[in-house]
């Protein structure tokens, strides 16, 4: 094993004890222990423990025992769970053998662990509203599909309405399951009005927000997700090239290649489950009858044309990611929301743009350019292209006809050997294109 100077401690957290194990410079355990999850026993840990590394698996208390842990002077590297298969996939596994692996692995190849980075404690606090939002929408689905399925298996059914006007239509209900369904109703009115002030709680939060703002002006985005997606991301300069967005969101499909052997398979579905939800159900309304025209739109039911009866969930899929490097542009350039901007650049200036534009004189260069664009531009006539195909055919029929010429083999299809003889008069029948055909 490679030798490192420093120390190594590795911190297996749990929801009520953390096991750590601790390494001294030549690799040997110094100490193996079991202490509570709470923050008065991990500092009084960490203060009598010489400084050095520490590596932990990302989760729930991951973030405050960084915070916590890099302010007495440790160097923190937090891995990403779903890369550390030596953990996972092992057949002895237990809590104090995965606190030993981490103090392994820190210790001599940190970069194994894929560290991640926790977000600050502002954007963590922004995600707990969207988050709670989210859930309470997600509570209130529930609780009116109970209610459309009970009245569905009467042989009623209730009116089309959106969700948040829904608890205003019970007196729609059957008789019979009035009293049972009316307490679920009210509930469902109770959730619109908590849903109705988180909506405006985010709403403020946008407003101060000038990065969010920007966002919000798309059509299709809204509030919510602009905050969410400036609160996930939070520094946009992270990603050199805005297409990696994608990625980080784990929109973009996995990658399976050997040698001719390359697989189709799903999205990776990493990163924040939440704003993946959130860009998907946004592509939904894009490419919805009620979407508005824009670029994402025409490009997202190109795609639907093709593809067979998966085309559609591909769309848009893809749609939501274009629609987050769309965001992160707007984001890094600071710039206004054209809808059209793509068709603009692709569509030729108008008539009037036209006849502003300056006119070049009839100089040679002038011509010779304008020959060249012509050419170029103008697709070649029927009569044309119908000459270069015979031409094409009548080279390809007259190498086969050389083969199997009469002056290189008989009528048995035996090939002559030549004689030396060049006065011999041979007739080569002549057939063109137009006689084969």
């Amino acid at each position: 094993m490679e030798q490192s100077t420093a120390w190594a401690a590795g911190v297996d957290i749990g929801d009520r004890k953390c096991d750590i194990c601790v390494m001294n410079p030549s690799g040997e355990v110094v100490e193996e222990t079991q202490i509570p999850t709470n923050p008065i026993a991990v500092q009084r840990f960490f203060e009598k423990t010489e400084r050095g590394r520490v590596a932990m698996e990302v989760g729930t208390h991951s973030s405050w025992i960084d915070e916590l842990v890099s302010s007495l002077g440790f160097e923190v590297y937090v891995a990403n769970a779903r890369k550390l298969r030596a953990i996972w996939d092992n057949d002895d596994k237990t809590d104090r053998t995965d606190a030993r692996l981490l103090a392994e692995i820190v210790q001599v190849r940190p970069g194994l662990l894929r560290p991640i980075k926790h977000r600050g404690q502002e954007a963590r606090i922004d995600l707990k509203l969207v988050h709670a939002r989210v859930a309470l929408v997600e509570a209130r689905t529930k609780l009116i599909n109970h209610v459309r399925g009970s009245v569905k298996s009467l042989g009623s059914r209730m009116p089309d309405c959106d969700a948040a006007a829904f608890h205003k239509t019970v007196s729609e209900l059957p008789k019979e399951v009035g009293e049972i369904l009316e307490p679920v109703m009210k509930q469902i009115g109770d959730l619109t009005a908590l849903i109705k002030g988180y909506n405006k709680a985010i709403e403020n939060k946008v407003k101060e927000d000038p990065a969010a703002s920007l966002l919000a002006q798309v059509k299709g985005v809204g509030d919510v997700i602009a905050l969410a997606f400036v609160s996930t991301v939070e520094d946009p300069n992270r990603f050199p090239q805005t297409r990696k967005i994608g990625s980080y969101l784990g929109l973009r499909p996995r990658l399976d290649k050997s040698c001719t052997i390359d697989k189709q398979l799903r999205i990776t579905k990493s990163g924040d489950k939440t704003l993946r939800s959130l860009l998907v159900n946004s592509a939904h309304y894009i490419l919805g009858p009620f979407g508005p025209d824009c670029d994402l739109r025409r490009w997202g039911l190109k795609l639907t044309e093709t593809g067979g009866k998966n085309a559609k969930k591909r769309a848009i899929v893809a749609v939501a990611r274009k629609l987050s490097v769309l965001l992160l542009t707007l984001w890094k350039k600071g710039a206004p929301y054209d809808p059209l901007y793509q068709a603009k650049r692709k569509s030729p200036p108008t008539s009037g743009e036209a006849a502003s534009a300056p006119v070049q004189g009839p100089t040679e260069a002038g011509r010779d350019i304008a020959s060249a664009t012509v050419t170029r531009l103008t697709p070649p006539s029927k009569s044309a292209a119908t000459t270069r195909s015979a031409r094409t055919k009548t080279t390809k029929t007259d190498t086969s006809r050389r083969r199997n010429h009469p002056a290189r083999r008989g009528t048995g299809g035996d090939v002559i050997q030549a004689t030396g003889n060049t006065n011999a008069n041979v007739t080569c029948p002549i057939t063109t294109a137009t006689d084969r055909g």
